[in-house]
């Protein structure tokens, strides 16, 4: 059921393993940061990471996807946790992964084949930019009046030379090996050259203190504890989460589901939309119940797994299982991960998440197009990714009405019986009325008027032709389109 250890060509459990262990160092700062987003303690960002990771790994519908804590989900979060605490968010999370559960079960997963492809591009496009700029909050530091400034002078000089000197070692080491994944080792040799010199530029534990204002901060802590979120169980509480929890569901499902889709179209394989969304909505579940935040599919963290050549479930296993033993036994020695490897690591996700490709076809594809795939990445980076989602597979729908509306057109002559015949093609729906009503002279006409449908494709018509008894209540349904027939024989086949 679980088929931990795959038999597809080219997969390898040594890059399985080394590909998740490059994955859980990126996930530690990542974690932390969104902890800060949903304005909850760090741990309980790094807990959600470790199961939603390691849950999906095992039951998800997406071998090598990574999920954990993420950013969309994050700021959804902030006002639940401002308002009620965070007792009432552990609550909520239970209650969105029952939703995603629902999804799975009553087969949701596959609306995901509805969203256009130009959707998917802005989606793609938009996170990557969302990426990137997370990256440069790395690039500032906290002064002694508590505000975020901008590095200054040699800390800077040497933050940028580290992250370049991540990003060429991850992007010239698999020329000459692949014995070990170009990101793992790119952050093994930058963390030794910052140790070893003592190069002056922060670490993950100076991120974690500056971001909690706490100089003794650290990552390191015990296991997770079951606990029942402490919220009364009434009326009340369901109002309060409710529409937190279907958003989160939302959103959760939706993020996850793109970038199944995307992960799909990089491996020529093929993910199981819903039982992506069981594995989501157990995740989660679980999640409320041991502290967790929750999360969903993390585009850059799945990409990194599946650039260093993880492929299988061990891979995702592996991320979740590092992470869980970096806060237990090895916190002291990930603490001391600069910043700099990692920003270089995520900066080369950017540059491999983004499609260039769409830049190079503004001048080849049609313009409605070019607009779906700004507008979903403007709104991606702005606002919300499910907001975005949304709004592109509107217009993406509205758009193709508006085409479909104005391919309608007909071709008349006069029948040996004086009858005007008009032979219409082209789909017929409510956004075709206008352009139909058009083509109809009714002043013109003779008294008898036939309208053949025969190459047409009556839309609004087929939807309710199961509820029409006869051919006499579909010809009063056509009436209406055409003007003035009152002192016409309308006859339609």
């Amino acid at each position: 059921m679980f088929n931990l250890i795959s038999k597809r060509m080219g997969y390898s459990i040594k890059n399985d393993v080394l590909s998740g262990l490059t994955v859980a160092l990126a996930l530690v700062p990542e974690a932390v940061a969104f902890a800060f987003v949903a304005k909850v303690d760090p741990l309980i960002g790094l807990y959600a990471a470790f199961m939603v990771g390691l849950i999906t790994s095992v039951f998800g519908g997406r071998p090598g996807m990574i999920s954990g804590a993420t950013g969309a989900m994050a700021v959804v979060m902030v006002s639940l946790v401002a308002e009620h605490g965070v007792q009432y968010l552990f609550a909520a999370v239970v209650l969105t992964g029952v939703f995603q559960m629902l999804a799975g079960v009553f087969k949701l997963g596959m609306f995901i084949r509805m969203v256009p492809y130009p959707v998917m591009l802005g989606f793609v496009n938009g996170l990557a930019i969302v990426i990137f700029l997370a990256q440069l909050g790395q690039f500032k530091i906290v002064d002694t009046n508590g505000m975020h400034q901008w590095m200054q002078g040699s800390e800077l000089y040497w933050m940028i030379g580290m992250v370049g000197l991540t990003m060429l070692i991850i992007h010239f080491l698999p020329k000459f090996t692949r014995a070990i994944p170009a990101s793992l080792a790119a952050i093994l040799i930058v963390t030794g050259l910052v140790i070893g010199f003592d190069i002056p530029i922060p670490n993950v534990i100076d991120y974690v203190r500056s971001e909690s204002g706490n100089p003794d901060a650290t990552i390191a802590a015990g296991l997770p504890i079951f606990a029942i979120p402490s919220v009364p169980f009434n009326l009340e509480t369901l109002k309060i989460i409710l529409p937190y929890s279907l958003i989160l569901a939302a959103v959760g499902l939706i993020e996850s589901l793109l970038t199944m889709t995307l992960i799909d179209e990089i491996t020529e394989t093929r993910g199981h939309g819903n039982r992506e969304c069981l594995g989501q909505g157990l995740a989660n579940f679980t999640n409320g119940f041991f502290g967790g935040m929750g999360g969903c599919a993390m585009i850059g963290q799945s990409m990194i797994n599946i650039k260093s050549g993880g492929r299988g479930r061990l891979s995702g296993m592996t991320a979740a299982v590092a992470l869980l033993l970096f806060i237990l036994v090895g916190s002291s020695w990930i603490e001391l991960v600069p910043l700099a490897a990692l920003v270089g690591l995520m900066f080369m996700v950017v540059l491999g998440t983004f499609e260039w490709a769409s830049l190079r076809m503004i001048t080849k594809v049609q313009k409605s197009e070019i607009f779906v795939i700004v507008l979903v990445s403007g709104i991606t980076v702005i606002a919300d990714l499910a907001i975005a989602v949304i709004i592109g597979v509107i217009v993406s729908a509205l758009v193709f009405a508006w085409k479909g509306a104005k391919r309608i057109f007909a071709e008349s002559y006069i029948d040996e019986n004086g009858s005007k015949v008009y032979l219409v093609s082209g789909p017929l729906f409510f956004g075709s009325i206008l352009n139909f009503q058009d083509i109809f002279i009714p002043k013109d006409d003779p008294d008898d008027v036939i309208v053949d449908f025969a190459n047409a494709r009556v839309l609004t018509i087929q939807v309710l032709k199961p509820l029409i008894p006869s051919l006499n209540a579909m010809k009063e349904m056509v009436k209406p389109y055409i003007t003035d027939t009152s002192a016409k024989n309308v006859n339609c086949y």
